[in-house]
């Protein structure tokens, strides 16, 4: 890995962050460190604004008016000239049609529909986590982390059995790769194949409804009367699905690894002096698996001493303000008993992530699991870490559970 400590401010502002590769070759924490401090709002090379303080990314999260998300949220379409699902998607709409689709959401995930989930997570969770707890080397990241997400956010959509690897290795392609060199096409198929697989999905819950959120989002009506189109389900069931899965699976994973690091920290969570709800939001903000968000300039704006032009692109970086010295007391030490913890890791403003509940859920049952069965969680092997200029976290989690 590159150490970054010995880079001039020059060479550390032109590391490439469009690269997936520069996430896993070089050591970010110091990087971030200082762009905090020297260089907290900079134009890069490649043509986009890069903001690394908790301060100033709350500050854009909060301004839809000047900072915009329809056209794109993240650097792969905002860099390409938008993003199709503008208008359509939750996270890349704004106004009245964001809060439209927002209160389908909020009502399709209501608090009965996540209690009778949450019966059927805690099962599965158990079983996983017992399976494995046997003394003998196995990969979390696919034993546990891939089978517990996928499994909650397609049993909370109603997807068969049968489909749900293929709709893993979709996933696991569509913002990341597990190997070096992976193309942005390869990417964009991925990425077609789910919003071919969720069209269909669609059309047979308008023939044959059932109880899932699919069938909720199709029955919703909103106060106007009208109902969700069948491209609105589709882009919000794919966001739901990609966020379900990577953001809890990633989550899960830098958890686990965190523990394996700090087997004091385990020790502390298993013997209940920490609790399970503050070890979860210490989690969300160590790993921090989405760790940008993109906006775009809908007018010339001054922002701490730098023009950003109208049509700029904005980019936040949520894994360097979860760091932020001004913020959070040692920030680079991993303390589940951390108090406040007010994050980003599920964003902030009006796009407060909708999926945040479920994430917490499913988390914090996970560790409840991991509690009642390992005694000590150890590495067996090194991880592998994804490649993604968007999504932090690692495709193999080689331990030891006992």
């Amino acid at each position: 890995m590159i150490d970054t400590a010995g880079l001039t401010m020059r060479e550390l502002r032109e590391i490439d962050l469009l690269d997936p590769s520069t996430f896993v070759d070089y050591d970010l924490t110091s990087l971030w460190r200082t762009m905090r401090r020297e260089a907290p709002v900079y134009r890069h090379p490649r043509g986009f604004w890069v903001l690394t303080r908790y301060a100033d990314v709350v500050s854009v999260y909060k301004d839809p008016t000047r900072f915009g998300s329809d056209g794109g949220n993240v650097l792969s379409t905002l860099t390409a000239g938008g993003d199709s699902a503008a208008g359509s998607m939750l996270a890349v709409t704004d106004g009245a049609g964001h809060r439209r689709m927002r209160a389908a959401l909020v009502d399709a995930l209501r608090p009965r529909t996540m209690s009778a989930l949450a019966e059927r997570l805690r099962a599965r969770a158990l079983e996983l986590v017992r399976r494995m707890a046997s003394g003998e080397p196995f990969d979390f990241a696919a034993e546990v982390a891939e089978r517990l997400s996928m499994g909650t956010i397609c049993d909370l959509m109603g997807v068969p059995e049968g489909d749900r690897a293929q709709l893993l290795e979709w996933n696991k392609e569509a913002l990341s790769s597990d190997t070096r060199g992976a193309t942005e096409s390869d990417a964009l198929l991925a990425r077609a194949e789910i919003l071919t697989y969720l069209t269909e999905v669609v059309q047979e819950r308008r023939e044959s409804a059932g109880t899932d959120v699919v069938s909720e989002l199709i029955a919703h009506r909103p106060d106007d009367g009208r109902p969700l189109t069948d491209e609105e389900i589709v882009y919000n069931c794919y966001s739901l699905l990609i966020g379900g899965d990577e953001s809890s699976r990633m989550s899960a994973i830098c958890g686990v690894l965190a523990f394996c690091a700090r087997p004091d920290a385990w020790r502390r969570v298993r013997a209940g002096d920490v609790s399970i709800e503050s070890t979860v939001e210490e989690v969300l903000r160590w790993a921090t698996p989405a760790m940008h968000v993109g906006r775009r300039a809908r007018r010339a704006v001054d922002f701490r001493g730098q023009r950003i032009d109208e049509g700029d692109v904005v980019t936040l970086w949520n894994i360097s303000a979860n760091r932020d010295e001004t913020v959070f007391q040692a920030p680079d030490t991993f303390d589940p008993a951390r108090q406040p913890n007010r994050h980003l890791a599920f964003g902030y403003g009006p796009h407060f992530c909708v999926g945040a509940q479920l994430g917490r859920l499913e988390l914090g049952i996970l560790l409840e699991a991991l509690r009642a069965s390992v005694e000590e969680m150890a590495l067996a092997r090194e991880p592998k870490r994804v490649y993604s200029n968007f999504l932090f976290g690692y495709s193999a989690l080689p331990v030891v559970f006992s």
